[in-house]
């Protein structure tokens, strides 16, 4: 006959922590793997652009750091659990144990003390189950976090490769800056000496005049010698001067290597006193009515238009300071600058 049935036990019921456990695991997995496929993209990306890449490499480390040290800490609470389960294992073997001892001395109630020890061997292996799977993902983790280092390792190397490759072409940038520094020295040399030549020669060409002169690298016209007052038509006289100047500037575009790209600037300059006509209505227009004058009339003596630029400044470059006749005489000019495009 079987023995009455005693009281039972309540029972301890682990698996919701087992289930949050097992899912923040999952979800720690998810995460990782997603940043893993970016860690790959940035990597990927890595050859469209020197500077982006560094910029998103050292992000990219910054971040998978944060995250390693984070599931860091979700495996040590991972642990935790483990070592706590294992703590309620040894207790349901004790329990198991001691309810097999008190079968040997208490025949009746043995029937329930059976019962007990079918539940709780039921219980103990469904621990031990949930405590394996527990241990497959702990161990699934570690491997993501062995592929997360080998990954930052090798975005470690790219960086260093990166930073190396940029090292040699700021390298490479600085020599070619230098050489090319003093390739065009050697031009604004060489041009400078087909100038000097250029203005020597003019000098020559054009007599010793009071109303020409040379200043600095400017050859320089009193606008006398070319217009009468207020006017931008070229007089006979200043034709004749012209058609000069034309014949050495064909002569210097034959003298001065292709591979030099030089103009000859023409700037028109006017003294301070106002104009207000109907052919100009201040001085800029005189000033530029006058540059594109002389410019147009060398074009036509056969200088090539590509050689000659035509700039007006009115009244705002002055050579002198002063209202006096002969400082606003100096200042109405038309300056003659040869230089590189």
């Amino acid at each position: 006959m079987p023995l009455a049935r005693g009281r039972r036990r309540p029972q301890q019921d682990y698996w919701p922590g087992f289930v949050d456990v097992l899912s923040t695991l999952l979800l720690v997995v998810t995460f990782l793997m997603s940043m893993f496929m970016i860690a790959q993209y940035f990597a990927s990306q890595e050859s469209s652009g020197k500077d982006t890449a560094l910029a998103r490499l050292n992000k990219q480390i910054s971040s998978l750091t944060e995250l390693l040290a984070l599931e860091r800490g979700r495996k040590k609470n991972a642990e935790d659990e483990l070592a706590s389960l294992s703590i309620t294992l040894g207790a349901a073997e004790k329990e198991k144990a001691r309810l097999q001892g008190l079968l040997g001395s208490a025949g009746e109630k043995g029937s329930s003390a059976d019962q007990r020890i079918v539940s709780l061997t039921g219980e103990v292996d469904e621990q031990k189950k949930i405590s394996s799977q527990a241990l497959a993902q702990v161990e699934l983790l570690n491997q993501q976090i062995a592929a997360l280092r080998r990954q930052i390792a090798a975005l470690e190397g790219t960086l260093d490769s990166s930073e190396k490759r940029d090292r040699d072409s700021q390298a490479r940038i600085a020599d070619l800056g230098q050489r090319l520094n003093v390739a065009l020295a050697q031009r604004v040399q060489e041009l400078s000496r087909y100038r000097s030549d250029f203005f020597g020669g003019l000098r020559k060409v054009l007599g010793n005049r009071d109303d020409i002169q040379v200043v600095g690298d400017r050859f320089i016209f009193q606008a006398e010698v070319f217009f009468d007052s207020g006017s931008a038509e070229i007089s006979p006289e200043g034709q004749a001067q012209i058609d000069k100047l034309a014949s050495a500037l064909v002569d210097l575009e034959k003298q001065i290597p292709a591979d030099i790209n030089w103009v000859m600037r023409v700037d028109g300059h006017t003294d301070v006193r106002p104009i207000a006509t109907a052919a100009f209505a201040s001085n800029w227009e005189l000033s530029s009515a006058r540059a594109i004058s002389v410019v147009k009339h060398l074009i036509g003596r056969g200088v090539p238009a590509n050689r000659l630029v035509a700039a007006g400044f009115g009244e705002y470059q002055p050579l002198v300071n002063g209202s006096a006749e002969a400082e606003m005489r100096r200042n109405r000019r038309i300056e003659l600058k040869l230089t590189e495009k």
